[in-house]
């Protein structure tokens, strides 16, 4: 898929069309068009799961030999919106490193990269695909054809509509978290390849605030519309996200509103935390607790795809290590971590899941699976030990916690210790001492009051949440990222770690993009 086709008309299902110079008004001569999809509530809801499938899935059937992809790409597993996602977020920093070769993905564990690099394009392409889907979902369904349906089935497509909203709302708050200023449309526009208009950092994050704002009381309550859909809480967790970073994409601080949305999610009482942390990771995270706010969601049989929880999984299991231990067939041995998050953790932690057998927690060799610990955090497998559904062992039944109610309080902490309105210290330490309650398995690893520092919080995000996709940001927040005050192996390139540009707390916009889109100015730096 080329950058000049992400802005046209893009329809669920991989609608073709064809023309004929001797009938232009001749109808596609296809089963499914645009108006059979959006014929009916059933068709349409079809349709709003092609949506949440940009999550996972790399298209309409992205395992087979040929595969039916969204996007182009050599290895059709990278195309994908988690996997592409959890590279940035995670390689680039000291929570990841990956052993494959793969073309320039190598640039991500040095930081190194420019507006060539491969990868950055397939994450640009994918964001710019999904939000596309959601604008042509939207632009489908206007008012006055759902007011067409009978009542029941009309308020449903509504809400429908609704979680349209929220993904693009997801899909553009990663837009600015990761690219600042970008190319922006929605349903408004008209379809057909066009020049969309750059929007500011600042103002792209009013466009989010605003639509989230705007769907918030008319989703369905939290944790009760179908698992893994949108609803109220998702919102709430998006916004206090956005007013946690406030301060990096507009220069103001909202951490009193952060506080005000976190305490929207606690309050609901649909979430809880889970009583065994290892269980989170596992395929029966659903059904062993309420922590979960909002799930990538993985099947092995019905949603198969090398995009989702399969990478983390399979690409962690290498060396020394058993795959059916971890419910699947065979190691891909790629990912491990590197020795400044290991030591993060104290001995009695047990959020601390590392296999060491044969691996050095040392990296002298960023190809060698052997060099750096292996996270097993991630298995295929139940709380119970049961493998997960394919019985091959290539695909897994795990979801990915994309929201979860242990980052609520990580958030409310924060924002407090930053000086938001609207919480209190007590509460704050509250909050992190129920998570190292968790970790400890009773009381021995609360903290003090006095210990309560942004420092802490920051290491206590590593040691809660590594590998779910949010270290990048949080350095970037806390000016770790960049320069040389905070070091990790082959940051920069260097195997003991150094200070890189303040141009790579932003990733480029693709040359690509750039060539299609003469109206765009390139990322600052690049």
């Amino acid at each position: 898929m080329t950058n000049k086709n992400i802005y046209k008309l893009i329809i669920a299902g991989a609608i073709a069309f064809s023309s004929c110079t001797k009938d232009l008004d001749r109808k596609p001569i296809v089963d499914v068009t645009s108006d059979v999809v959006y014929s009916s509530p059933a068709t349409i809801k079809e349709a709003l799961a092609k949506l949440y499938g940009g999550l996972s899935l790399s298209g309409q059937d992205g395992t087979n030999p040929v595969p039916v992809a969204d996007i182009d790409a050599q290895d059709v597993g990278s195309n994908g919106y988690l996997r592409n996602y959890w590279e940035v977020e995670e390689l680039t920093t000291d929570e990841a490193i990956i052993a494959w070769n793969d073309g320039d993905l190598q640039n991500y564990n040095t930081n190194n990269w420019n507006s060539n690099n491969t990868y950055i394009k397939l994450t640009y392409n994918r964001i710019y695909f999904n939000i596309s889907q959601c604008n042509e979902f939207l632009r489908q369904l206007p008012d006055s054809k759902v007011s067409g349906f009978p009542a029941a089935d009309a308020a449903n497509i509504n809400g429908y509509k609704l979680e349209a909203r929220f993904l693009r709302a997801l899909f553009y708050w990663n837009a600015l978290d990761l690219f600042g200023d970008v190319p922006v449309t929605t349903e408004k526009d008209a379809v057909g390849n066009f020049s969309p208009k750059q929007m500011s950092r600042a103002d792209l994050f009013k466009f989010v605030e605003t639509e989230l704002l705007d769907i918030q009381n008319t989703l369905p309550d939290a944790g009760k519309n179908e698992y893994g859909r949108a609803d109220k809480g998702t919102a709430w967790m998006l916004l206090a996200k956005l007013y946690l970073n406030a301060k990096v994409y507009t220069g103001t601080d909202r951490s009193t509103d952060a506080i005000t949305y976190a305490n929207k999610i606690t309050s609901s009482g649909a979430y809880s935390l889970a009583a065994t942390y290892r269980n989170l990771f596992l395929t029966d995270s659903r059904a062993t607790s309420k922590e979960i706010i909002f799930p990538i969601r993985a099947n092995g049989l019905t949603s198969q795809s090398y995009s989702n929880t399969t990478f983390i999984i399979h690409g962690s299991t290498g060396g020394k290590m058993s795959p059916p231990d971890y419910g699947i067939n065979g190691s891909w041995s790629g990912l491990r971590t590197r020795k400044e998050m290991v030591t993060k953790f104290p001995d009695l932690d047990s959020r601390a899941m590392f296999f060491t057998e044969g691996q050095t927690i040392d990296i002298n060799n960023i190809t060698d699976f052997t060099n750096g610990y292996a996270v097993v955090k991630y298995k295929n497998v139940s709380s119970t030990g049961a493998a997960g559904s394919d019985k091959n062992g290539t695909f897994v039944d795990t979801d990915f916690p994309l929201f979860r109610l242990a980052d609520v309080y990580l958030i409310y902490a924060e924002a407090v210790l930053r000086g938001g309105a609207g919480g209190d210290r007590a509460t704050a330490l509250g909050y992190i001492n129920a998570l190292r309650n968790r970790a400890y398995g009773g009381t021995s690893g609360n903290i003090t009051d006095a210990a309560m520092t942004l420092d802490l919080i920051l290491d206590e995000r590593v040691r809660e949440l590594y590998w779910e996709a949010h270290r990048r940001t949080d350095l970037v927040r806390f000016g770790k990222y960049t320069g040389g005050t905070y070091l990790w192996q082959w940051k920069g390139g260097v195997q003991a770690g150094t200070s890189i540009d303040n141009r790579f707390n932003l990733f480029p916009i693709p040359t690509t993009d750039l060539t299609a889109n003469p109206t765009l100015k390139p990322t600052p730096g690049y």
